[in-house]
C-alpha cells in the first residue's frame, strides 16, 4: 500500500495545458504547422511544400523521442491527463455497454466502473478503472484509486459474468488503492487478497489490459487472469516511483532513479514473464491519438477473447495457475548444475 503523502503528491491536479519537457519540440513543430495551415488559409497563399517538410520533420523527430524513452517518461506517459482512459475506450470501442452498479455490502465506487459489454459481436464483462475526466469526476472517481467496496463491487460482478458463462475483460489503470483511514477500517487488504485468489479459479476466460498506470495492489485487485497485457507507454509496479524512493532515499525528487530500478516498463515485464503482450501504440503515444488506439485494443481484445474461448475451463484453470507459479522463478547456472546432475 503507497504512503497516503505519496498519494496525494501523484494525484496532485495539473493545468490542461501542462505538456511532458521531452514532448516540447514537438509541441512546438505541431504549433508551427497549425499556423502555417491557418495562414495559407486565410491568406490562398501555396504553403504546402512548407507544410509537408515540417510534417516529415514531426514523424522523425516522433520516431526519435519515443523510440528511446526512459523508465521514468514511460511513468509521466502513463499518467498523462490526455491518455484514453476506461470511459474513453468504451465510447470508441464498444457497440454496447449496460453499467453496473454497487457492492451490495455499502456503496457503489465510482472509481470502478463494470458492465455488461459487446465488441463485434463477442459478449464480455468488462471491469476497469474510472479516473474521470475533469477535476469533478476525478474527484468523484477519487483519481481511480478504489475503496474496498470497489473492488468488492468488481468481483460480484465477474461472479456474475461466471455464473452466465462471459468472458472478463479488465482496464488497469491506477496509481494504487486508496490508503485513507476509511479504506482500511472496510478491509482494503482483504478485498484486493480475497480478489486476487477468486480471480484466480474463476470458471471462465479472463483478459487484463494495462491502459495507463498498473500501481501496487490496487492494479492486482483486477489483475489476475489468462492474458496479461501492456500498452506500450504503460507501466505495472509493485509500488510508484515517488513511494519507492520515499522509502529508500528518504527523496522523493528521485522518483526517476527508482523508476529505472524498479524494472516497470513493458519490455522488462516480458522479459521476467510478468506480462504475456505488448499492446503498440500510434506513433506519438496513445495520448496523441485516441482513435487508433481505440481500434489497435479493440483487434487485440477480440483476438484474444477467439483465442481463449477454444480452451477448455478445466485447461485454462491450470493454464492460469501454473503462469503465476512461474512468476519470479529464476534458475542461476549453480542451480543449473544441480538440477542437471539430478536427472
Amino acid at each position: 500500500m503507497i504512503d497516503i503523502f505519496v498519494f496525494f503528491s501523484i494525484i496532485i491536479e495539473m493545468d490542461e495545458e501542462y505538456r511532458l519537457d521531452f514532448e516540447k519540440p514537438l509541441v512546438e513543430l505541431e504549433k508551427k504547422i497549425k499556423e502555417l495551415e491557418d495562414y495559407s488559409s486565410k491568406t490562398q497563399i501555396d504553403l504546402s511544400s512548407e507544410i509537408t517538410r515540417l510534417r516529415e520533420r514531426t514523424i522523425h523527430l516522433k520516431q526519435t523521442i519515443f523510440s528511446s524513452l526512459s523508465p521514468w517518461q514511460r511513468v509521466l506517459l502513463a499518467r498523462d491527463l490526455n491518455r484514453p482512459a476506461t470511459t474513453d475506450y468504451i465510447q470508441l470501442m464498444f457497440d454496447e455497454f449496460i453499467e453496473l452498479h454497487g457492492d451490495k455490502a455499502y456503496k457503489d465506487d465510482k472509481a470502478i466502473i463494470c458492465g455488461f459489454s459487446r465488441i463485434a459481436g463477442r459478449k464480455f464483462m468488462l471491469i476497469g478503472h474510472r479516473k474521470g475526466k475533469n477535476t469533478q469526476e476525478r474527484l468523484v472517481c477519487n483519481f481511480g484509486s478504489a475503496h474496498p467496496e470497489g473492488y468488492r463491487k468488481a468481483m460480484d460482478k465477474m461472479r456474475l459474468a461466471e455464473k452466465f458463462h462471459l468472458p472478463i475483460v479488465t482496464f488497469i489503470n491506477t496509481p494504487g488503492a486508496y490508503p485513507g483511514i476509511g479504506a482500511e477500517e472496510r478491509g482494503q487488504a482483504y478485498a484486493i487478497a480475497k480478489n486476487i485468489y477468486d480471480m484466480s479459479v474463476l470458471k471462465t476466460p479472463i483478459i487484463c489490459i494495462v491502459i495507463g498506470e498498473g500501481g501496487s495492489g490496487g492494479a492486482l485487485g483486477i489483475g489476475i487472469g489468462d492474458t496479461l497485457a501492456i500498452l506500450e507507454n504503460a507501466y505495472f509496479s509493485v509500488i510508484s516511483p515517488e513511494g519507492c524512493a520515499a522509502i529508500l532515499w528518504r527523496d522523493g525528487a528521485k522518483a526517476p532513479e527508482a523508476a529505472g530500478s524498479l524494472k516497470l516498463s513493458p519490455q522488462f515485464l516480458v522479459q521476467n514473464g510478468i506480462m504475456d503482450d505488448i499492446i503498440p501504440e500510434p506513433l506519438g503515444g496513445a495520448h496523441r491519438n485516441h482513435k487508433d488506439m481505440a481500434e489497435i485494443l479493440k483487434k487485440y481484445i477480440i483476438d484474444a477473447l477467439d483465442k481463449l474461448k477454444t480452451v477448455p475451463i478445466p485447461e485454462l484453470l491450470e493454464k492460469r495457475y501454473q503462469k503465476y507459479r512461474r512468476i519470479g522463478r529464476f534458475i542461476d547456472e549453480e542451480t543449473q548444475g544441480i538440477e542437471d546432475r539430478k536427472q
